[in-house]
């Protein structure tokens, strides 16, 4: 699995969760990493993003809450969720796409995602 995320659990409303996505396979820093979430009957959307040059853009629910985050050294990046609210639960997905820089083949990758739920 390209993307693995981890750091989901169930939280009470007006705490705080941080997610983290790793990969073997990806170069952070080389890349726009992105998270979505999907809650039950509803399509999947974007939460935040991070460009390859530490560009951040983030989801309009969730804007002055949440913080996407990148640790270059560890090729890790996190999202960091506070003020929960009950609305947040959903499966939150790690996820990449882009091209080989080398075979120039092309990839879109998502992780196996990780569930959040805000108990109110």
């Amino acid at each position: 699995v390209p993307l693995v995320e981890s750091g989901g659990g169930l939280v009470q409303a007006g705490g705080s969760l941080r997610l983290s996505c790793a990969s073997s396979k990806i170069t952070f820093r080389y890349n726009t990493i992105d998270w979505y979430r999907q809650a039950p009957g509803k399509q999947r959307e974007l939460v935040a993003g991070i460009s390859s040059a530490g560009t951040t853009n983030y989801g309009d629910a969730v804007k002055g809450r949440f913080t996407i985050s990148r640790d270059i050294a560890k090729n890790m990046v996190y999202l960091q969720m506070n003020s929960l609210k009950p609305e947040d639960t959903a499966v939150y997905y790690c996820h990449t796409e882009g091209s080989d820089p080398v075979s120039g083949i092309e990839f879109d990758y998502w992780g196996q995602g990780t569930q959040v739920t805000v108990s109110s």
